[in-house]
């Protein structure tokens, strides 16, 4: 049992969820050094959101919003770590929520759908009944897109997803917007908007943010949108960490 005094309580606590997550045959192995890197670059922006991930989340909300078409993606990671925030969210900003694993299998699958329908989101895509069609070029299991999520979707929310199917989900057409720890990551470099901050934090925010949004005028969504410089942000992130190290 976790105390609560202990100074890294919060860090151990997500370390659990993801340890649990793997026992329950949901999570990859690799899944948990993709948490321990992520931790790391949490270290070194001081375990905090800031200010230039405030800026990504407003413009990833509006973005979401604008959308006529919008897909949160979910993976194993995101499942243990964000899942309720992540149905919570979906519903804030009329999003659909569609599983994609890098190492799918049918008993991972299988086994978020249940999670997620169990916590009240019946509408899971990507699921062993979906009808699953394939992006071109992506060479691994994250090649899966529900015909009716992903595959027609305009506006793609990634969380902690790999750089190859970012760079080509943008590619075909789609707005990418990715939550990565990493500003230097190829996820990052390659998405329309990253988002540079935990997923434990961002999601929760985000979904404040868009309950804002969406009271006011699209013409002012549309400006923020316009205005972004994604580019220009990371640099941004980078001189976070830069100065949390000095």
């Amino acid at each position: 049992m976790l105390s609560k005094s202990h100074p890294r309580y919060d860090s151990l606590l997500l370390r659990e969820k993801i340890v649990k997550a793997s026992k329950e045959g949901y999570l990859a192995e690799s899944a948990m050094i993709a948490h321990g890197r992520g931790e790391a670059f949490d270290y070194l922006i001081g375990e905090k959101t800031t200010y230039p991930a405030k800026r990504a989340m407003y413009v990833a909300c509006a973005n979401l919003l604008l959308a006529e078409n919008p897909v949160i993606s979910v993976n194993g990671n995101t499942t243990a770590l964000a899942r309720d925030e992540i149905i919570d969210f979906s519903k804030t900003v009329d999003a659909k929520i569609e599983i994609n694993l890098f190492y799918r299998t049918d008993e991972r699958v299988k086994i978020i759908t249940e999670l997620y329908k169990k916590h009240g989101y019946e509408e899971i895509l990507g699921t062993l009944d979906d009808d699953i069609k394939h992006l071109n070029k992506i060479k691994n299991n994250r090649s899966t897109a529900s015909k009716t999520g992903i595959y027609t979707s305009d506006c793609v929310l990634i969380p902690l997803e790999d750089g190859d199917r970012a760079e080509i989900l943008k590619n075909s057409g789609k707005k990418t917007i990715t939550i990565d720890l990493n500003p230097l990551s190829r996820t990052s470099q390659m998405s329309d908007i990253s988002i540079v901050d935990n997923v434990v934090r961002a999601i929760p925010f985000m979904n404040e943010i868009a309950k804002d949004l969406k009271t006011q005028d699209k013409k002012i969504l549309m400006e923020m949108v316009k205005e972004y410089n994604n580019e220009e942000n990371l640099k941004q992130s980078l001189k976070q960490i830069k100065l949390k190290s000095e």
